[in-house]
Formats: structure tokens, C-alpha cells, sequence
């Protein structure tokens, strides 16, 4: 059977620790930023687990 590609796109997204916790940005900080709380805006700068629901596809997209 052959190897499978990794999916760069999602591969530019995720970023896997060294324990094996994938990593991702949160969404809804590009634009339409000034009715937006500062403190929601700080949270969307910072990373956040993918959940498990999605964390197994993630990794079999990865090649992980």
C-alpha cells in the first residue's frame, strides 16, 4: 500500500507538541475587529486544543 500525503494546508495549521496534543489557532481574528471585546480578541491569538472529535482525522491527515 502506498504512503499517504500529508495535507499541507493543514499541516501549516497544526502544530503537535511533544507529548502528541495537537495544537491550532483560533478563528475570527482577520477582520471586523472593532466591535469585538479586547479580551476576546487576546483569546483568539492564543493556541487551543483540537477536540477530540476531530483530533483522530487530524492525525490521519497529518500522516502522524
Amino acid at each position: 500500500m502506498p504512503k499517504l500525503k500529508t495535507r499541507k494546508g493543514l499541516a501549516d495549521r497544526i502544530r503537535v507538541t511533544r507529548t502528541g496534543k495537537l495544537l491550532r489557532k483560533h478563528a475570527w481574528k482577520s477582520h471586523l475587529l472593532e466591535h469585538k471585546s479586547a479580551k476576546r480578541k487576546r483569546a483568539f491569538g492564543n493556541y487551543h486544543e483540537v477536540s477530540q472529535a476531530d483530533a483522530k482525522q487530524v492525525r490521519r491527515s497529518l500522516g502522524i
